[in-house]
């Protein structure tokens, strides 16, 4: 048995992983802006689940929260950081305010609560930090380039916060979905920038488009994705990425390609930069 702290468990990623953690028998901290629809949706989960109100943008109300699930359950093994927030629109188009407010959640929570818990999983020597990004961690695209951002952000301290957790026995994933038929796409997730720019109609007004024609009917299943991510922190040796879903898959493979076909058009340029004295050697 396991005790598992995930924020964001009020919808989405976030209450399918705390259903499939009870459902493997671990108690779960679930974490919420309101905790109280946690409680409604799992009515029948008794003493294993505690449902917590925390916004992950008040790092003191993070430190409150893991020291609660510390004082109810003995320890922490799970940590997964699943509280996030979109923005649909062109770079351009993005606000100063609506930008960090993304960061604030995506960027910042994430490391709040990071701050929160690593102690108590170095303290113990072991757990696990699950960090979840998105096939948008990984691959850019029109009209979610501020949100590609943050999630940027995510994959390059989380795969330095893997190497520097790993001597002390502490696992680090990191979870990239691509699009799942989940809430994401609704206004209580997502955010759209307030000015369209004509120019980017082709690119960014697109994936407006887009993103209402897919909402809820996404290729993916949220359901086998938190089990999916369950099943990883039972391994081993889990994985530093885990892709989820055939169209990450795919859009991960293309950028790849693209990205060794680069190095190798332009090695040579690449490669000129270097010193004499090193080049000689």
């Amino acid at each position: 048995m396991k005790t598992w702290f995930i924020t964001g468990a009020a919808r989405g990623f976030g209450v399918e992983l705390v259903r499939a953690a009870l459902a493997r028998g671990h108690h779960v901290v679930a974490t919420a802006r309101d905790s109280a629809r946690i409680k409604e949706l799992l009515p029948d989960a008794g003493d294993r689940l505690l449902a917590l109100d925390l916004d992950v943008t008040d790092p003191a109300a993070a430190q409150r929260a893991v020291g609660t699930a510390v004082d109810t359950f003995g320890r922490i093994d799970v940590v997964v950081n699943n509280a996030g927030r979109g923005l649909l629109g062109a770079v351009e188009e993005a606000s100063d305010e609506a930008v960090r407010a993304v960061y604030d959640v995506n960027v910042f929570g994430t490391l709040n609560v990071q701050r929160a818990v690593l102690p108590v999983l170095r303290a113990q020597r072991s757990g696990h930090v699950v960090n979840i990004s998105s096939v948008g961690g990984l691959v850019g695209s029109p009209g979610w380039g501020i949100y590609n951002s943050t999630k940027f952000a995510v994959e390059g301290f989380t795969e330095a916060l893997s190497r520097e957790l790993d001597p002390l026995g502490v696992h680090v994933t990191l979870v990239e979905p691509g699009y799942f038929r989940t809430d994401f796409l609704d206004a209580s997730s997502l955010h759209t920038a307030g000015t369209e720019i004509a120019d980017y109609a082709g690119t960014a007004g697109a994936m407006r488009e887009t993103a209402t024609r897919v909402n809820h009917s996404q290729p993916g299943d949220p359901v086998k994705a938190a089990a999916a991510i369950v099943t990883i922190t039972e391994a081993p040796r889990p994985p530093l990425r885990l892709l989820l879903g055939s169209d990450c898959v795919a859009n991960v493979e293309t950028k790849t390609g693209s990205l060794l076909a680069d190095i190798e058009q332009w090695r040579d340029l690449s490669l000129s930069t270097d010193h004499d004295d090193v080049a000689a050697a």
